[in-house]
């Protein structure tokens, strides 16, 4: 009896084992490759499935949905000589399992490396200003350049962006002192400007003043011409008011010589209407 027991729960034991290993069920997003003897037998979708068991094999387990990939920062050279560095990150989704899983040994390495090559050779036909305003550029050609390759591999690339293209740290600093050099430029040429302009203002002024001037001038001689003929008109042949004008003037003159700071004694003469015939007597001639 209990040898017929031991046997009973044996058999019981492979019968489980059997069925476990003959009964799969696979969840929803992901792909099963069945491997029979080691060879690819076929490929299970999400649900319950049958297998032979000790025959069949479940190899890999592939996830249908979109992976990310995280390409890891690198250091680009571009074409003008300048350190920069970038980062990416790919959505993937395999769509061929079985040449996922036996094109490459592993496809998500592979689509990385992809990436960093074709970004590295991408980035290196540019120059630092066109790598730093261009991304969309980029990403278009990078997705373009690597879904072949994909393909291949039974992947379908569905995006790649570019996270981050950044000068290196010296770059950055050489690009700061050039700005700074730049911003300074364009202030000396700014005050030079500035100063040319009021230059041209303050000899524009002193012209302006100068014809001013003589304008005024001209016009203070005719006006004292005018005042001279007016004078002579009506004195004409009679000295005594061309005398008493002189007289006044004369007289006003020696006042205001008084007054001067600089001046000690002021000497009269005695007879001033013989001076004034004096003076009258050389405008004459």
């Amino acid at each position: 009896m209990p040898d017929v027991l031991i046997v009973m729960i044996a058999v019981l034991i492979f019968v489980v084992i059997t069925i476990a290993k003959g009964v799969r069920i696979v969840p929803q997003g992901e792909e099963w490759i069945v491997e029979r003897l080691g060879k690819y037998n076929g490929t299970i979708i999400p649900g319950l499935n049958i297998i032979i068991p000790y025959l069949d094999n479940v190899a890999y387990k592939l996830v249908t949905k979109d992976l990310i990939l995280d390409v890891q920062e690198q250091e680009v050279i571009t074409r003008d000589n300048a350190v920069i560095l970038t980062n990416a990150v790919a959505f993937v989704k395999v769509t061929d399992p079985v040449k996922a899983v036996y094109g490459v040994t592993d496809f998500g390495e592979a689509i990385r490396n992809l990436i960093m090559t074709t970004l590295r050779s991408i980035l290196g036909e540019m120059d630092l200003d066109e790598a730093l305003s261009s991304r969309d550029k980029i990403k278009a050609r990078l997705r373009e350049s690597i879904a072949d390759e994909a393909v291949d591999w039974g992947l379908t690339v569905k995006s790649v962006e570019i996270q981050d293209i950044n000068p290196s740290a010296s770059m950055q600093k050489a690009m700061e002192m050039q700005a700074a050099a730049e911003r300074e430029r364009k202030a000396m040429v700014t005050r030079s400007e500035g100063a040319k302009q009021s230059a041209v203002l303050e000899a524009e002024a002193r012209l302006e003043a100068a014809k001013r001037d003589a304008s005024a001038q001209v016009m203070l001689a005719e006006a004292s011409a005018e005042a001279i003929r007016r004078v002579a008109n009506a004195v004409g042949d009679n000295p005594v008011p061309l005398q008493f004008v002189l007289g006044e003037k004369y007289i006003a003159a020696m006042s205001d010589l008084s007054q001067s700071e600089n001046s000690k004694t002021v000497i009269f003469p005695a007879d001033i209407q013989e001076a004034v015939k004096g003076l009258f007597g050389k405008v004459a001639r």
